[in-house]
């Protein structure tokens, strides 16, 4: 994957959470792909993650490139571990100012598979865990006069992917957006989603034939495929000043995928050689 632009230190000076910012190895997902990014772009940050060494691979690879990130680990669906991941980096770097909500998982469920265990742990952890975090983190955004929260949806909380549990988690990320943007806006707050769509990380890029990303980037009005760092510059800007007139949208990354009628998704099947 080619390396993260940089945009001139937009966000110099900003204290960063983000959350779900582990990867394998030396892969890159959405949420190192957001924490390096953030930390490009001058914000101190706080990786968060389940697996300790994950987060800490990324706030490594972040030292690396210059930044300035220490990991911690835990379940941002429990609100204790939420309340403890704002303290702590509230103490160590003074204030609050971004909150990333990147976590999330998918699982196959469907109607005819339904298992309650299955329904209720993603809804926890792709949407409670937005939640929990976001109300941590309001009064010390607060606090320090204004914030931005963006939350990571997904094309598939917009059109019918077939999972039962995921797009519903992420068609309400979307809601929550809107819900915490009117609730904080007078407080300086500013919360919105993105919804990235037919993106390749590397969790995906071995779930997938060449011909299946091939047919999946033909469909989209732009005929590329599209990265984890598409997706963290997106973030970027909506978490900078240069965002501070917007607030409860939703964007999505997608090369236009959603914006293409499935007929005219067809034909550009189709007509497209390579």
């Amino acid at each position: 994957m080619p390396e993260p632009k940089r945009y001139g230190g937009r966000l110099a000076g900003k204290v960063a959470i983000v959350t779900g910012a582990g990867a394998e190895g030396d892969g890159v997902g959405i949420g190192r792909a957001i924490a390096t990014v953030l930390a490009g772009e001058g914000a101190q940050v706080c990786g968060v993650d389940l697996d300790l060494a994950r987060a800490s691979a990324t706030a490594e690879q972040i030292a690396q490139r210059g930044g300035v990130a220490f990991a911690t680990a835990g379940d941002v669906s429990r609100a204790g571990d939420c309340d403890r991941i704002v303290a702590d980096t509230v103490a160590r770097f003074g204030r609050l100012d971004i909150l990333v909500n990147n976590v999330g998982i998918s699982t196959p469920l469907r109607f005819e598979t339904w298992d309650d265990a299955v329904w209720s742990r993603v809804l926890d952890v792709n949407l409670k865990s937005a939640v929990l975090m976001s109300r941590a983190a309001a009064p010390a955004m607060a606090r320090g006069g204004g914030g931005s929260i963006v939350n990571i949806s997904s094309i598939a909380g917009m059109l019918a992917h077939g999972s039962l549990a995921y797009g519903p988690s992420k068609a309400a990320m979307a809601q929550l957006a809107k819900e915490i943007a009117v609730t904080y806006g007078r407080q300086g707050i500013r919360a919105n989603t993105v919804a990235p769509g037919h993106v390749m990380t590397s969790h995906v890029e071995h779930l997938m034939s060449a011909e299946m990303r091939g047919r999946r980037r033909k469909v989209g009005a732009l005929n590329l495929e599209g990265d984890a760092w598409d997706v963290a510059a997106a973030v970027s800007f909506l978490a900078s000043d240069e965002a501070r007139f917007i607030t409860g949208v939703e964007l999505p990354v997608d090369g236009g995928v959603t914006a293409t009628a499935p007929l005219v998704g067809y034909e550009f099947i189709q007509s497209t050689d390579d």
